[in-house]
């Protein structure tokens, strides 16, 4: 199955570069040459540095190689959806493109129709006998010598109307319309998307009400942040950018709900350094996320406790006024380290309220069953690129925001970062401030 699939993808990529370098490049130059050629290459080589950026990240590569292949690889990836969604919506403008030149045509020039072509009479043929009334030519004297014919001469004709534009013409001139229209959209969205990200994330306000929690406890701010991913791309600078962003909005406590990094320790120790001027009343507290699994995770559970964040591995801290626990992510189970909500939550005072850090929305389901009163998630990204958000729908319960299920509720982050393409579309990052709210305020 893990072939059949394989093959299927492989042939849906390229059925769908194809389809691109047709678009763009053989459907706008009148024939082969370099144009077409450039294309392909151009096309080819984004694919080999996305691979590549991909391979060199998950393999440990040496940083540098990295970092070389990281910027126009993972950019190539985002440029490339929108690129073919831009060229797939010009299907629907090329044929009224088509038709409005056609009619415009027609407008300026209406008797071009009409201009009579004349025909040619076979050898030997009986000529047309003249219409009645109709004045014949003067018959050539007897004996009059005719002047020589010269070949290709012809008799001279009367100027006729402007020619209008020739079907292929006009085909051409669509074409290449569409498709510059399309490479403009997709670049303008993608570099725009791009700016949003590494201009840092934004602050998003949400009130909470939690039944038990206690009038004394009533504004507490929460400052939420997920899925940084630090890498090759998103370096130091982009987290001392989210450090301050989180340090301005002076909240109680700091959760960092994993996807922290892209990378080891040693690579990324530098950049993820910031976090240890983390400000907040009550501390930070940190669980892990899927990508720590891929980038050692017991060596970042240790780093970022150096840093002075607090690793919640399945644990729980009882605060003044609610409990605060957090599980391991669902990747950890490989390696025998996956969530265990009954020894985060299975002894505790279930008369207090109590907020639990996940990093994926999917356990939710469990933290309804342990009694949960809020879990605060990330994973998501809300979907990052558009339409991502279908995608990330149809496998997470929430993609971003507040919902409630049950009498447990779950809020979603979309992120601070990105992963893969330093871009966002759609789906703003952003620092989330829970404040929780006491019923009996």
């Amino acid at each position: 199955m893990v072939i059949v699939f394989a093959l299927l993808a492989l042939a849906v990529l390229v059925t769908a570069n194809w389809y691109l370098w047709r678009r763009l490049f053989r459907d706008t130059t009148g024939g082969p040459g370099r144009v077409r050629r450039a294309g392909a290459v151009l096309i080819g080589g984004g694919w080999v540095l996305a691979i590549a950026a991909l391979v060199a990240e998950r393999t440990g590569a040496p940083f540098w190689l990295q970092r070389v292949l990281a910027w126009p690889g993972f950019l190539w990836l985002a440029l490339s959806i929108y690129l073919l969604l831009a060229v797939v919506a010009g299907e629907v403008v090329r044929p009224l493109l088509r038709r409005f030149l056609e009619h415009r045509d027609r407008r300026a020039d209406p008797a071009a129709a009409a201009v009579p072509h004349p025909e040619r009479v076979p050898a030997g043929a009986p000529a047309e006998k003249p219409r009645e009334g109709a004045v014949s030519p003067p018959e050539k004297p007897r004996g009059a010598v005719s002047p020589p014919e010269v070949p290709g001469a012809e008799e001279p004709q009367e100027p006729g109307p402007p020619a209008l534009v020739t079907a292929p013409s006009r085909r051409l001139f669509v074409s290449r319309v569409v498709a510059g229209a399309a490479a403009a959209a997709a670049v303008g969205t993608v570099g725009h998307g791009t700016y949003g990200v590494l201009r840092g994330p934004g602050v998003k306000r949400v009130t909470v009400p939690l039944a038990k929690l206690p009038r004394a406890a009533h504004g507490y701010r929460i400052a939420v942040v997920s899925d940084i991913h630090l890498s090759p791309v998103l370096g130091r600078g982009f987290a001392q950018k989210v450090v301050d962003t989180i340090n301005s909005t002076r909240p109680d406590l700091i959760a960092v709900v994993g996807d922290l990094v892209d990378g080891s320790v040693k690579d990324l120790g530098p950049a993820a350094a910031p976090l240890a001027r983390l400000e907040a009343r009550h501390g930070s507290f940190f669980v892990t996320g899927n990508h720590e699994y891929f980038s050692g995770a017991e060596q970042w559970v240790e780093e970022v406790r150096r840093l002075g964040l607090h690793p919640l591995e399945n644990d729980r801290t009882e605060l003044a006024w609610f409990d605060l626990a957090g599980v391991n992510d669902i990747a950890g189970e490989s390696e025998g380290q996956g969530p265990d909500f009954a020894k985060a939550l299975g002894d505790r005072d279930t008369a207090r309220a109590c907020v639990l850090l996940a990093h994926q929305p999917v356990q939710i389901h469990d933290a309804v069953d342990h009694g949960v009163d809020l879990q605060l998630s990330g994973h998501t990204h809300g979907g990052q690129l558009w339409p991502g958000n279908l995608v990330a729908k149809a496998a997470n319960p929430t993609v971003a925001g507040l919902e409630r299920y049950g009498d447990t509720q779950l809020y979603v982050s979309r992120g601070a970062g990105a992963w893969g393409p330093p871009t966002r579309v759609g789906a703003p990052s952003d620092i989330t401030v829970i404040e929780l709210a006491s019923k009996q305020a």
